[in-house]
This record gives structure tokens, C-alpha cells and sequence, in this order.
């Protein structure tokens, strides 16, 4: 409960900072040495949100659907892909960081490269992807590769630190049992590295998400939230809020997948501090 009146308290400041630019900010921008370091107030640039509201069930066309019934659509369209990409980076996430900590000559080989591989630009990447992959795989599969790019790197480095959390006391007691690296892992490692996985987790959801969206832009794939955005910037100039639309339906993807995987969190939390009480 806490969480979801955090959530609600922070869009609302956010809606309130929104409103309060837009009625003291300059139409024109605030323009610092030459370079326009806020941006316009005017209602062509800062639609009011309650604009962009009314635009949500106006139709998209006249005598079209609705255009929170296309953003829903676009948006659950991306959930897929993104679920797939998330699924495939934290999979790749997890063997790596288990690889990591088993072996150090691979954590000092292999760790250097996974950060390196986060300096990328994914605008960059995501058409060379497209090549690669553009005649072995359909192209929402292609997107939920970048996907997955962008989200093994949290779990990855997360769960690698989760891993190295026990204690000196904790492995030796292990090893005083005769336990192998494997049921250290699952009975020590894995439960100390909880902590530590799940806002991993979180990113790489945000992640993942981000990672769509400029895959579907990059790609080109039609039926997605990144689309969408592309096919109402077209109409900027003259319908400003139902730009605003579209990405309002991928911020609150974003929020979507994130909680999602904090559901996930709560009853595997609340099992491992039972179990701390217990031990203790």
C-alpha cells in the first residue's frame, strides 16, 4: 500500500510541476547564455494534461476507434515483445552472473566487456540487428533481441553482486558441510543474492521496455507503442496532445512491467525474512 500511495503521490507531483511551467514558464522557452535550457510553454509544445485526456477518448479518426483503445492495443502489442526480451535478458543475465562468480579468470575476462557493451548507442544498434536478424527471424523478434540487450546488463552486474554478498562464515560453514559450488549456490548464494536481484530486476524491466519501443522506431515494426509515437509526431504541428497519448500509454508500460515484477518480489521477500526470523 505504501508503494501504490508513493506511485500516486509522485504523479501527482509530477502533474503539478507539469501545470505549474506551463502557467510561469516563458511560452518561448528560458533561453540561459543563448541556449534554451527549459523548454516552450506554449500549448503547441505543453498540451494541458487534461488536453490530453479528452484527446484519449476522442476518436483517432473521424469515425475511428478511440485513441486510448489504439494506445491499449499498441501497448500490449510491445508487452509481448517486451516480455519476451525481458525473459531472454534475464536468462542471459543470471547464467552470467553465475559464471562470474564460479570462475574469477571469467569475471575478470567477461565483466569488462558487459559494461563495455551498455557504451553503445542503441539507435545505432538497432538497425544493424535488424539486418543480422532480418532473414532469420520475424521482426518483433528482432525487437525483443534489443530488448533483451538492454536487460540482461542490471541482472547481470545485480546478480553478480548478490552472489559475492554471503559472508566468509556463511561459505566456510558450507564447506565444513561438504557442500559442492552447486547447493552452495541454490541453498546460500541464491537466497543472499534476493536483496539484490529484484531492483535489478526493476531496471531491467524499464529497460526492456525502453529497449522495444526503440527497437519497434528503429525497425520499423508496425503494431507497437514505438510506431505509434513515430505515426502521431507526424501530427504534431497540428493535434499536439495525442502525441502526448502515445507516450503516456509507454510511460505507464514502463510502471506496468516494473510493477509487475515488485508483485513478484513481495511474497519471495516476505518467505526470506520468515525464514531470517526462523534462523535467528
Amino acid at each position: 500500500m505504501r508503494r501504490v500511495l508513493s506511485v500516486i503521490a509522485g504523479l501527482a507531483v509530477a502533474a503539478l510541476l507539469w501545470e505549474g511551467y506551463k502557467a510561469a514558464g516563458d511560452p518561448e522557452g528560458t533561453v540561459l547564455f543563448g541556449v534554451r535550457v527549459l523548454p516552450r510553454a506554449d500549448d503547441l509544445s505543453m498540451p494541458h494534461l487534461w488536453t490530453i485526456g479528452q484527446r484519449l477518448a476522442d476518436p483517432e479518426m473521424t469515425g475511428g476507434r478511440p485513441v486510448w483503445l489504439v494506445v491499449l492495443q499498441a501497448c500490449l502489442f510491445t508487452l509481448g515483445i517486451t516480455a519476451a526480451g525481458f525473459a531472454a535478458g534475464t536468462v542471459i543475465g543470471l547464467v552470467l552472473a553465475a559464471a562470474m562468480q564460479r570462475f574469477r579468470i571469467v569475471e575478470r575476462g567477461l565483466l569488462p566487456y558487459v559494461v563495455l557493451s551498455q557504451t553503445v548507442p542503441l539507435v545505432a544498434l538497432a538497425p544493424l540487428i535488424a539486418g543480422w536478424g532480418g532473414t532469420l527471424m520475424p521482426s518483433w523478434a528482432t525487437v525483443s533481441v534489443i530488448a533483451a540487450y538492454l536487460a540482461f546488463f542490471p541482472v547481470a552486474v545485480g546478480m553478480l553482486r548478490g552472489l559475492q554478498s554471503p559472508s566468509a562464515g556463511g561459505v566456510e560453514l558450507m564447506r565444513s558441510y561438504a557442500a559442492g559450488w552447486w547447493r552452495t549456490l541454490v541453498k546460500l548464494r541464491f537466497p543472499a543474492a534476493l536483496p539484490y536481484l529484484f531492483p535489478a530486476l526493476r531496471l531491467a524491466g524499464a529497460a526492456a521496455v525502453v529497449g522495444a519501443v526503440v527497437g519497434e522506431i528503429s525497425t520499423g515494426t508496425r503494431g507497437g507503442i514505438g510506431r505509434l509515437i513515430i505515426e502521431y509526431s507526424r501530427e504534431a504541428t497540428s493535434d499536439p496532445a495525442k502525441v502526448y497519448t502515445a507516450m503516456l500509454g509507454a510511460a505507464l508500460l514502463g510502471l506496468l512491467v516494473a510493477g509487475a515484477v515488485s508483485l513478484l518480489e513481495l511474497p519471495l521477500m516476505r518467505h526470506r525474512r520468515h525464514v531470517e526470523v526462523v534462523t535467528l
